[in-house]
This record gives C-alpha cells, sequence and structure tokens, in this order.
C-alpha cells in the first residue's frame, strides 16, 4: 500500500510553516526515512499520513485514495504507529497493551490475546512477559512492545516516530536488526522518522532529507544521498565522514577470513601464550579477549578478559567488517556466522585492501 504526498503545505496560525510543499511517493513495501534536524517538518508529515495532523494545503493519498475520504478514527485503526516511548497503557498488561487494537476491532477477548502472545515471539520477547506491566520493563523491551502493539491489527502501514532513540545504543542496534528481519518478512510500508542519519541510512530503502522549515531537500536511496548530496545542506548534514558511511553499501567478498586461537570461558589454562586469545562460551560465542603473556589462576571467567570491541557477521557489508577490526584491543575483527558463533578474524589492513581494489569504490562519497 503506498502513501503520496501531493503538494502537501502544513502552516499554523501564528504563521509557522512546518511543512511546504512537500511532495514525493513511499513505494509499497519500503521503510522510508525522513531525517533532518530539529524543526525540519519529519513528525508533522508522519503524522498528516494518519490524520492527527491535518494538512493546511495539498493532498495525502493512502493506496490511491485521499486520506480525508475516511473517518479519522477508522483511518488510524488500520495503521500502526510506534512512537519514541512507546506509549504503553502502564494500567494494562504486556499482553493487554498488545490485544487493544484487535479488541477495538472487533475481536472476540481469547482470539485478540492469542494474537498478541504471536506477536510478542514475533517481536522476540518471551512470552511470560506478556503477564508483566509496562514499568516491569526495560526501554528496549518496551520498544519491542510497541512494535508489537502497532504491528497487531495486521495493517500494510507501520509509522515510526524516532521509536528507538529514547534507548541505549547496543539495545537500538538490536531493535533496528529486529526491524530489518521484521520487514524482510512482512513486507510493510513504513515511514520512520529519525534525526540520526546512521539510523537511516542501515534502515531506509528511500532516505528524504528535510531542511528547517519544512522543505524537501533530497529523496533517493541511502547510496544516493551519501555519494551524491544535491547541496551544501545535504552535504552537511550526512557529514563530512560521509565516506566511511558509504562502506555500507559495499560487499565485503574477498576479506579474508583467518583462524584465531580460541580458549573457553570456564576452562583452566595452564599455558601462557605470547599472542592474543579469543575467549568463547560453550556455544563457541565470543566472550572477549585474553590479552598475551596472561595468567588465570583457577578457572577462567569473563573477568579476566579484555571487552572484545563489535562483531561482524558474515555477509553484512564491508563497513562492519572495518568496525570489528578497528574496536578489537588485539587488532583483529572477530567474525561471526548468522548464529552468533566466531568463525574466525579480519583485520583492518585486509579489509582496507579489499576497499582500495574495490570496483565500486566508496563513490562520490
Amino acid at each position: 500500500m503506498g502513501i503520496e504526498f501531493r503538494g502537501v503545505t502544513k502552516k499554523y496560525p501564528d504563521g509557522t510553516v512546518a511543512v511546504d510543499d512537500l511532495s514525493l511517493t513511499v513505494e509499497d513495501g519500503t521503510i522510508t526515512v525522513l531525517v533532518g534536524p530539529s524543526g525540519c517538518g519529519k513528525t508533522t508529515s508522519l503524522r498528516m499520513i494518519n490524520r492527527m495532523i491535518e494538512p493546511t494545503a495539498g493532498t495525502v493519498l493512502l493506496d490511491g485514495q485521499d486520506i480525508r475520504e475516511s473517518d479519522p478514527a477508522v483511518l488510524r485503526r488500520g495503521i500502526g504507529y510506534v512512537i519514541q516511548h512507546a506509549g504503553l497503557f502502564p494500567h494494562r498488561t504486556v499482553l493487554g497493551n498488545v490485544a487493544t487494537v484487535p479488541l477495538l476491532s472487533g475481536w472476540d477477548r481469547r482470539k485478540a490475546r492469542q494474537r498478541a502472545a504471536e506477536l510478542l515471539e514475533t517481536v522476540g520477547l518471551p512470552a511470560e512477559l506478556g503477564r508483566r506491566y509496562p514499568a516491569q520493563l526495560s526501554g528496549g523491551q518496551q520498544q519491542r512492545v510497541g512494535v508489537a502493539r502497532a504491528l497487531a491489527a495486521d495493517a500494510p502501514v507501520l509509522l515510526m516516530d524516532e521509536p528507538f532513540s529514547a534507548v541505549d545504543p547496543v539495545v537500538r542496534q538490536g531493535l533496528q536488526d529486529e526491524l530489518l528481519r521484521l520487514q524482510a518478512r512482512l513486507g510493510k510500508t513504513i515511514v520512520f522518522v529519525t534525526h540520526d542519519i546512521d539510523e537511516a541510512i542501515r534502515l531506509g530503502d528511500k532516505v528524504a532529507v528535510l531542511r528547517v522549515g519544512g522543505r524537501l531537500a533530497q529523496y533517493g536511496t541511502p547510496a544516493d544521498v551519501l555519494r551524491h548530496p544535491v547541496d551544501d545542506f545535504v552535504a552537511g548534514f550526512v557529514g563530512k565522514d560521509r565516506g566511511y558511511r558509504g562502506l555500507s553499501f559495499l560487499s565485503a567478498e574477498g576479506v579474508r577470513v583467518e583462524d584465531v586461537p580460541t580458549i573457553r570461558v570456564g576452562s583452566a589454562p595452564d599455558v601462557v601464550e605470547p599472542h592474543w586469545r579469543l575467549a568463547v562460551n560453550d556455544e563457541g560465542e565470543p566472550r572477549g579477549w585474553l590479552p598475551p603473556d596472561s595468567t588465570v589462576d583457577g578457572e577462567l571467567a569473563e573477568s579476566d578478559l579484555v571487552a572484545g570491541g563489535s562483531l561482524y557477521r558474515q555477509g553484512d557489508p564491508i563497513r562492519g567488517a572495518l568496525d570489528a577490526a578497528l574496536s578489537s584491543p588485539a587488532g583483529l575483527g572477530v567474525v561471526v556466522d548468522e548464529g552468533g558463533k566466531a568463525i574466525g578474524v579480519v583485520t583492518a589492513h585486509q579489509v582496507l585492501d579489499v576497499i582500495e581494489g574495490h570496483p565500486e569504490g566508496v563513490g562520490g562519497a
């Protein structure tokens, strides 16, 4: 279900123009990210889709139909909506929160709660959390519940207003991964608002950069915006390090994954080695590094280890491989498979050699 803005303007009685003659098309089944500085009209544009804000001029079309022809309440029940702090009802359990929209749509209570339980699993939450209240959850868990609630009516359109900005960076990346996983499976039409250009280029099939005053500066694929900014404003907003961000669109094919000495947490090492060793748990997942010439009394514990930096999942773009290598205290970026098991390491020199010889280069970024 596509969305189209045709010459949409929102002007308030005091003369403030929040959105100025916005025209763009959000294609069916894609993620479009609205990004820009404060005061650029991102949230206003989003809220005009579900008629929480009415435009002063222009037309918003949903699946080719003018949204003004729909009753606002009916329209909103058919559009998922996720906000920054989840917006959960504090007096309802997690299961009750997720079941809200199906109940409003006329589902019987048993069917609505069954659907809610399925959705908790879909967004990666254990079933037992359904009995808890929002205050008993972490920020990341609350955001997952917010996504589950937005999915509950099985609406083809999902609006997301800075949904991950209130959580820490590690949780935020996990939520982004979860959204991409869900989208690959569900194929929703998603409009996502953020002020973070890294989040925009990671999530968006298309990115709309808005300037202060609500005017569209550039609309295109993340690679286009990074490599070919249309003016100084866009170039400044995406940052001087946009060449590094552009590595998000280059394949890591050709980067060699080397073997690395490993040691298991809980084992009792009786040999001192002159090199870094990667510590893994019983499942083979990386837990940190044991420095050269280290001695351990008794069993190896995680407190004996040096934190290991970021991990590179095999098959992801080459930026992740370089991140992992540069952030590792050993100078060795840990490579993991889809299940999170360590399969080897890469070095920054190896990655940079591949980048230098890459046929696409880094564009004009």
